[in-house]
């Protein structure tokens, strides 16, 4: 009887104990925890045209180029997660578009986002889960959870219809913090 009693255990056994590894390692890809204890921080300069001419030894010096310009800016609010700094809108002297982070503290995460949206930034919980409601451009996958950085935005943007920044988590479909921008 005690034999018969083990066989039937064993597979029985060896199924969960295969399915609890399984799930432990689905949850551990999901959810990936060790990313709340690791930093990465990005310092970009501001940006500037990439293909400014040179002037050259002999010829008398061009007018200096016009440096970007803020179109837009905003303070970060926390949503999901505490997030703070500067988000700004500029145009560079190429007619280019660029978002720039500067002093971003946020957590890490899975697959964060920069997103411009069309959405209104609420105060509280109420602003988490609005910004893939509506239009939104992402700008790609977030550099790094603090300091300054900088994303090109797609040339053919319609900007006038953005009016928020969200660094978004597309793994949970949550907003860590967000910036409504308000036009200079």
């Amino acid at each position: 009887m005690g034999r018969v009693r083990s066989a039937l255990v064993r597979p029985w056994a060896m199924g969960v104990l295969i399915l609890a590894v399984a799930g432990a390692g689905f949850g551990l890809y999901w959810f990936q925890p060790w990313k709340l204890w690791q930093d990465v921080t990005v310092r970009e300069a501001s940006p500037v045209t990439a293909n400014q001419p040179r002037p050259s030894a002999d010829a008398s010096p061009a007018p200096a180029p016009a440096g970007p310009r803020t179109l837009a800016s905003g303070e970060l609010i926390s949503h999901e997660h505490a997030t703070s700094g500067t988000v700004k809108l500029l145009r560079l002297s190429d007619g280019s578009h660029v978002v720039r982070l500067e002093d971003l503290d946020t957590s890490n995460g899975p697959d964060l986002r920069v997103w411009l949206t069309d959405a209104p930034v609420k105060q509280g919980t109420a602003g988490w889960r609005v910004f893939d409601d509506g239009k939104h451009i992402s700008l790609g996958k977030l550099k790094g959870n603090k300091g300054s950085q900088n994303y090109a935005v797609p040339e053919d943007a319609e900007l006038t219809r953005y009016s928020s920044l969200t660094i978004w988590c597309d793994r949970f479909d949550v907003s860590f913090g967000a910036a409504e921008l308000t036009r200079t």
